[in-house]
This record gives C-alpha cells, sequence and structure tokens, in this order.
C-alpha cells in the first residue's frame, strides 16, 4: 500500500501599514511558496498566521495589537514581523503567546521563525512559482520597492528608527524585476520608498548594467529605464529636490506617467521648521510652476497635517493660501496624532482636539474646490483609463491622476465589455470632486502614454 504524500503545511498572513510593509509580505510569500508552504485564506485553515505589523502611529499600534490579538485567538500561532516588531517588549507585555517576534524587513528571521513553528516538507529546488513571485495586488499592478530606510529626521515621524538609514537596491536589480513584472502582464508599477528622490545616494550612485546599457543607481536613471518597459510607471514619496526637474520632460513625453506624489505636510515655514522638512514654500510654488510650463498635465497628489503643536491662525491660513495657489490635484490630510519616540511630543502649543477637527474640515472643504475645478477641465477630453473592477452596473478604473486605494477612479456606468486590467479610451462626461464619468471610446493602447 503506498504512503499518502505529506500534506504541504499551510501559513495564514495578515498584511498592515504601508504599501511598502505590503512590499514586505509579497516577498515574505513568495519566498514561503519557494520552500513549498500553501497560503491559508482563513485562520482555521493555518498551521501558523504571520501578522506584518505596522507602528507608524498610535492607532496603528493599536490595529496592529488588536490583529495579533484576533490572530492569537483564532488560531493561537502567531509569528509577528513589521514595523512594530522593532519593539518586541511592547507585543509581548500584550501577547505573551506569540512565537516569535521580528523587525521590518527581516526575512531570513521571518522564515527561520516559520521553519521553527511550522518545518517545510519537501526541497525548494523542485518548486515552481511565478516570474514575478506572489503578489498581493490585482494582476494589473504591482508596488516596485527601490529601496529601504530613510535619512531624513521629521519631527512627527519614527521610521528611521524603526527601518534605518536608506539603503537603496542596486538600480539592475530593480529594473530586473520591473521587467518580469511587466513580462507577466502587470500593466502598471507603483515605484515606492521612504523618500524615492534620494534614491542611490548611499550607493554613491553606482552604474550597473541592464539590458547592455549602463545606468546609475539614481533617480532620473530609473525613470529612464522604467520608462522603457512600455508601461504605466507611477512615482511615490518624492521629495521636491532640483533634480526632480530633469524627469519632468520625460513625463511630457509619455514615458512615464505625470504624476508624482509629494509629501509637503505644510506650508507655514515656522510648522516647517518645527517638523524639521524643508521651509521654502515660494521656490516649492516656482518648482511647481515650471514643472506644469514643460508638462501640463502633471498630476500633483500630497499629503498634509493639520493641528500640528505650535499651529496658529494664522499658520493654517497660510496652509491654506498655499493650497489655493499650488493647485494640487488629489491631496489627503491628517490630524496630528503623537507618535510614540517621536521628537514632536515634546513641541509646546498641542492644538486642542476640537480645533483639529474644525480645520480638517475647513482643510477638506478648500480643496474639495479645487479638486473639482481641476476635474471639470477634463470634462469633453479623452483619457486612456486602467480598469480596476467590473460589476452588474458597469466598471471603475484610474486615469493618469489616480494611484489605486488613494485616488480618485473613472466611472463607467454600464460599461461590461471590459475586464479588470484592460486598457480603454475613455471620453470624460461629468465630474465631481474626487472621480471623472465617462463612456469608453475604444479599446486604448498599452502604453505608458496618457491622453494629452
Amino acid at each position: 500500500m503506498s504512503r499518502a504524500a505529506p500534506q504541504n503545511p499551510k501559513i495564514g498572513i495578515v498584511s498592515l501599514g504601508c504599501p511598502k510593509a505590503l512590499v514586505d509580505s509579497e516577498r515574505i510569500l513568495t519566498r514561503l511558496r519557494a520552500e513549498g508552504y500553501e497560503i491559508a485564506p482563513d485562520y482555521a485553515g493555518a498551521d501558523a498566521v504571520l501578522v506584518n505589523t505596522c507602528g507608524f502611529l498610535d492607532s496603528a499600534r493599536a490595529e496592529s495589537l488588536d490583529a495579533i490579538g484576533e490572530a492569537i485567538a483564532e488560531n493561537g500561532r502567531v509569528i509577528v514581523t513589521g514595523c512594530l516588531g522593532a519593539e518586541e517588549s511592547v507585543i509581548r507585555a500584550a501577547h505573551p503567546k506569540v512565537l516569535a517576534v521580528t523587525g521590518p524587513h527581516q526575512y531570513e528571521r521571518v522564515m527561520e521563525a516559520v521553519h521553527d513553528a511550522v518545518p517545510p516538507v519537501h526541497d525548494p529546488l523542485f518548486d515552481l512559482l511565478p516570474p514575478q513571485g506572489i503578489k498581493l495586488t490585482p494582476r494589473h499592478y504591482a508596488y516596485l520597492k527601490i529601496s529601504e530606510g530613510c535619512n531624513n529626521s521629521c519631527s512627527f515621524c519614527i521610521i528611521p528608527s524603526m527601518r534605518g538609514k536608506l539603503k537603496s537596491r542596486r538600480i539592475d536589480a530593480v529594473l530586473k524585476e520591473a521587467e518580469k513584472l511587466a513580462g507577466a502582464g502587470v500593466k502598471e508599477l507603483l515605484v515606492i520608498s521612504q523618500d524615492t528622490s534620494a534614491y542611490g545616494v548611499d550607493l554613491k550612485y553606482a552604474p550597473f548594467a541592464w539590458r547592455d546599457r549602463p545606468y546609475e543607481t539614481r533617480f532620473l536613471d530609473l525613470a529612464r529605464g522604467l520608462g522603457e518597459l512600455g508601461i504605466w510607471t507611477r512615482l511615490h514619496y518624492v521629495y521636491p529636490y532640483p533634480h526632480v526637474d530633469a524627469v519632468i520632460p520625460l513625463m511630457a513625453e509619455g514615458r512615464i506617467l505625470p504624476y508624482l506624489d509629494i509629501p509637503f505636510q505644510h506650508a507655514s515655514p515656522k510648522i516647517l521648521k518645527a517638523m524639521r522638512r524643508p521651509a521654502h514654500t515660494e521656490k516649492t510654488l516656482e518648482q511647481i510652476s515650471r514643472w506644469r510650463s514643460v508638462c501640463p498635465d502633471i498630476a500633483i497628489r500630497s499629503t498634509f497635517i493639520v493641528g500640528f503643536p505650535g499651529e496658529t491662525e494664522e499658520d493654517f491660513n497660510l496652509l491654506l493660501d498655499w493650497l489655493e495657489e499650488a493647485r494640487l490635484t488629489r491631496v489627503g490630510c491628517f490630524k496630528f496624532e503623537p507618535v510614540e519616540g517621536a521628537s514632536a511630543n515634546a513641541l509646546a502649543g498641542a492644538v486642542p482636539d476640537s480645533l483639529k477637527e474644525e480645520r480638517y474640515a475647513r482643510f477638506m472643504e478648500a480643496q474639495q474646490a479645487i479638486s473639482a475645478d481641476i476635474l471639470q477641465g477634463f470634462v469633453g477630453r479623452e483619457l486612456d483609463v486602467l480598469i480596476d473592477s467590473v460589476d452588474a452596473d458597469g466598471a471603475a478604473g484610474r486615469s493618469f491622476m489616480d494611484a489605486p486605494e488613494i485616488d480618485g477612479a473613472v466611472i463607467l456606468d454600464g460599461a461590461q465589455e471590459v475586464d479588470p486590467g484592460d486598457m480603454v479610451r475613455v471620453r470624460i462626461t461629468a465630474a465631481d470632486a474626487y472621480d471623472l464619468f465617462g463612456d469608453i471610446v475604444r479599446p486604448g493602447p498599452d502604453t505608458a502614454r496618457h491622453a494629452r
């Protein structure tokens, strides 16, 4: 009688936090699958559960601790990794039953913890993986992480203490990964890091070969290389350093998307100084104006913090005035929240929660009017749209202005002849403060070029 083959062990995963943490989860999943582990869809079917935590804000820390507690209650065998994992004592104080705790991007330690909890059953030399690895995003887009850590010291942030100083990946490794993703059918790459425009400074911009051509490990060459792939490339977490200007012509040529995600955070010089951020807001406005002279359609998204310690009504009004002049396409806003370990907690002039709420509402009202006016200008135009979802009511996708999950959408009522991942040409018929509405004109080109 033949013996039944042993079942492959199953690992569940809970991934919290930002896209950078999501990429960490994808890398861990890829390693797990390479060693024969299966991924469990729920707690009940898992031999152990991995919780990838976030520790950026106190609310995120609380969410992570709650997720760990839920995993322990539902499964009992839990391994913790991620940003909050850098504070093992905090995790073990709340949840002493966790099997192991590792910090962010400690892939080897994560795998060791998994091996200890649930040993693999066969030789990884015989495992089969898709060339792009295991992804948690839909098939048509993927995050491309180019570095870890950060050299900045913003007073409200503890990321450098958790993830360390900037550590850039070699440009040939990044471009090869991007090429594999494109070959696997990915239509959009979302470039992420803590500081994308600082890419390569720690490697002294070392050159490496890709496709038999030299590329330096720097922001501009990264954009040039990714522009060769013929798919959408979207740049996130860019600081407005002067050398960013050199990338704008690539956007005007349609080689990469005319989209920059820049976390400005505030506009008052006093508050920016307290945040330890660049405080030359007038120069930033001049820079934005230069970008628009080269690439008129450029979409700039940003995030801001209201209610930072010491923020007066004058500071807040400076922010509103700057917002009105800058006319950013996509904007998010956060109410200041103390983060354990951040130096901003010790600053004088705490803003009452009620005033934070009031300023948040005024900020969002001002930006909604700006956004509605900008989007109204697209009515009557045609845009390439990448389809994300289709249901009984129609389809929804995104234009060059829209990153997944954080920006708006293009709504196509009644559209049924498309599938997620399709690129279509859409005539815009209406707009509101966040979304565009339109009709499909024809299938769009599989190209990085946007509507001009």
